[in-house]
């Protein structure tokens, strides 16, 4: 009975993080055009570092744990409209190869085949 509520309580609270996150990028439109999605990066370079910093002052607070201080965070400047469009370049060649080099494979697994048999 406990493993079932148990099983129950992980789904729900796993289901309850996917959905976040997924209202979270629509909220945000960071699927949307480029321009917004460097507004939110920005947005959330300026948020995330002070709010790390307030959670971490707050549980050493709360246990009286000491935790070292967390090093700057890297500045990331760069285009993502270029990053991305690579990345798809990337994949879209890499799909129309995929059948020439999978009959190129096919045609050298089956001569070694022959060449192992004989």
């Amino acid at each position: 009975m406990a493993a079932g509520v148990w099983s129950l309580m992980r789904f729900l609270i796993k289901g309850s993080l996917a959905g976040g996150a997924v209202y979270l990028v629509y909220d945000q439109e960071l699927l949307g055009p480029s321009d917004r999605t460097q507004a939110a990066l920005r947005r959330a370079e300026e948020v995330v570092p002070p709010a790390v910093y307030h959670f971490c002052q707050y549980v050493c607070r709360q246990t009286g744990l000491q935790i070292p201080q967390l090093p700057a965070p890297p500045k990331m400047n760069f285009p993502i409209r270029e990053s991305w469009n690579a990345g798809i370049i990337k994949v879209m060649s890499a799909l129309s190869a995929a059948p020439t080099k999978a009959l190129e494979y096919s045609r050298e697994g089956w001569e070694y085949v022959k060449e192992r048999t004989k």
